[in-house]
């Protein structure tokens, strides 16, 4: 059965992330950086991707939407999120030791395009 409108596939969130993650990681590749972790879990939460490059580790945060409908991809990275996501890489360098800059990025894929945040919290 195909869904109507307004119906979402089962998975579709899942796949949309993951694609966009995707897109996230051969950017940074591309651009140099080593993907250090993607998805890396803890039982406080998610990192979507860990990147090193240049002296800087990314903590990056993927938004990935296929309309502008509910807003863009970045204004879903609340303040609340980003200081969740600001404990998580405490905790990951804690538990995988790194040196370098700390920097917190926001990958958003709107309509499968694009756009790396450097340094947006």
């Amino acid at each position: 059965m195909t869904p109507s409108a307004g119906e979402r596939r089962p998975g579709h969130h899942q796949q949309l992330g993951a694609a966009g993650e995707e897109l996230a990681a051969q950017w940074y590749t591309s651009a140099g950086y080593e993907i250090l972790a993607r998805n890396w879990r803890c039982r406080d939460g998610e990192l979507d991707l860990v990147a090193r490059g240049y002296g800087t580790v990314v903590f990056c945060e993927v938004k990935s939407r296929t309309s502008s409908r509910f807003g863009v991809p970045a204004e879903a990275v609340s303040v609340a999120k980003q200081r969740r996501i600001r404990g998580l890489a405490a905790r990951f360098l804690r538990d995988n030791p790194q040196r370098g800059i700390v920097r917190f990025d926001v990958a958003a894929v709107l309509d499968g395009k694009l756009e790396i945040l450097e340094g947006v919290f």
